[in-house]
């Protein structure tokens, strides 16, 4: 194993690049891409970087020009052989050959578009226009790479044996929670890490000490680049951009309300088993539920992914039972800002009556909080965003007001028309 301490005391980016691979990216994304490629590939869309954790400002902390660098590195990223290989050979979720021809043939000769960035007084203001297909890619590399800068800016001029010392406690850390949370019977842990990671090499490091602590119960890890490496399952399904662009471009208010389910029925055309994960909560997971069509009801299982999870829970073990449906059966992901203590909470309230699995992330691959006090190494809240599809707003609710983006007014539409108006604001940490 490898010494992280000593890479990060003499590292240089040209060695370490931040993004080293078009597969250092979550697998979701090369699944929504093949929707996307299939069909919308012409549909133009914004991507927005947004700062949560407000009282940290990037420009102040991150070098415009070392991102540049990294910026433009990614630029010059392509798939490789072996790459091309791993996809068009490697059995993803139990079936081979998940990605067309067509597709693998057309990320063969992908490169990332051009970017946008500018100081925005104390903030970054880093944007992506162009196609779909191609500004899709760009959220997980931008988001790794200003985490990553963030991280490097503040163990800045920390010494060798301090480094060591550092990540010594960050690993005894991070093994703690392993071997506590190997005692949660027949629940399955993924490495959701990648966006907010504190670095590539320590994000690989937390997926060996997974599969050591875990065993069985670990159940793979988002990033394709760790997966392939590491010989691990590859995993992730869909996230909340599908239904912000369908909802987006959908034209009208009736076309909207539909525009969630109409991302699953294409999904459903493209994918099955295990895939077949609902994400229900884009506009609000209340009235997703209540007027989704019967078809989705027999869809594998749930990610629950804001607002309160025992809540959401309940509702989703609820909203099964109504349809007919044996909740036991079915397969419940949570995945919204977990660490231990929470995951152990949830796993009292749910074992024995739904499948449990748990998409670990920033306080997996980030989490350094208290470690080395005054220096900032507590983890952000970072998020980029569709924020325009053929020049209309994009809009993201969730359960949770707090994690809402978009123009304040697009918002105020989008409540209305979804019927989320009321909903409980709860902290974001990360």
């Amino acid at each position: 194993m490898f010494d992280i301490a000593t890479r990060v005391y003499n590292h240089t980016w040209k060695i370490d690049p931040i993004v080293r691979s078009v597969l250092d990216t979550d697998f979701y994304k090369l699944l929504m891409a093949q929707t996307i490629f299939r069909r919308h590939s012409d549909v133009a869309v914004t991507f927005a970087i947004k700062n949560r954790t407000t009282e940290i400002k990037l420009a102040e902390v991150i070098d415009l020009g070392e991102l540049r660098e990294q910026l433009d590195h990614v630029r010059g990223l392509r798939l490789s052989r072996g790459e091309s290989t791993w996809l068009r050979g490697n059995s993803f979720y139990g079936k081979r050959q998940m990605f067309g021809a067509d597709f693998l043939t057309w990320l063969e000769g992908f490169r990332f578009p051009d970017y946008h960035l500018e100081r925005d007084g104390g903030d970054i203001k880093l944007t992506f226009e162009g196609p779909w297909i191609e500004t899709t890619f760009w959220e997980i590399p931008a988001l790794a790479i200003l985490s990553e800068l963030r991280s490097r800016a503040v163990l800045k001029g920390m010494g060798k044996f301090e480094l060591q010392v550092f990540y010594a406690r960050a690993m005894t850390r991070i093994w703690d929670k392993v071997l506590r949370l190997k005692k949660l019977e027949g629940t399955r842990i993924a490495d959701f890490g990648t966006r907010r990671r504190h670095g590539f090499l320590w994000q690989d490091w937390c997926v060996q000490a997974m599969v050591e602590g875990l065993g069985d119960g670990f159940s793979g890890t988002s990033n394709c680049l760790i997966a392939m490496r590491r010989e691990v399952e590859a995993v992730g399904t869909n996230a909340h951009e599908l239904p912000m662009v369908y909802a987006a471009i959908a034209g009208d208010d009736a076309s909207m309300t539909q525009a969630p389910y109409k991302v699953l029925a294409d999904w459903q055309q493209d994918y099955d088993g295990n895939l077949r994960i609902i994400l229900a909560d884009t506009f609000g997971s209340t009235e997703f539920l209540k007027h989704a069509p019967e078809w989705v009801d027999r869809w594998t299982g749930m990610r629950i992914d804001s607002g309160d999870p025992f809540e959401k829970g309940e509702e989703a073990i609820a909203w099964w039972a109504a349809r007919g449906q044996e909740p036991k059966d079915k397969l419940i992901i949570f995945s919204d800002g977990l660490d231990v203590e929470r995951m152990e909470a949830l796993h009292q309230r749910f074992h024995g009556r739904v499948r449990l699995g748990f998409g670990w992330g920033t306080l997996l691959t980030n989490d350094f909080r208290g470690l080395a006090p005054g220096r900032g190494t507590d983890p952000m809240s970072l998020v980029c965003k569709v924020w325009s599809a053929d020049g209309h707003p994009a809009v993201k609710l969730s359960d949770n007001p707090v994690k809402a983006t978009g123009p304040s007014a697009e918002i105020a539409r989008y409540k209305r028309v979804f019927h989320t108006e009321r909903q409980k604001a709860l902290p974001v940490t990360v």
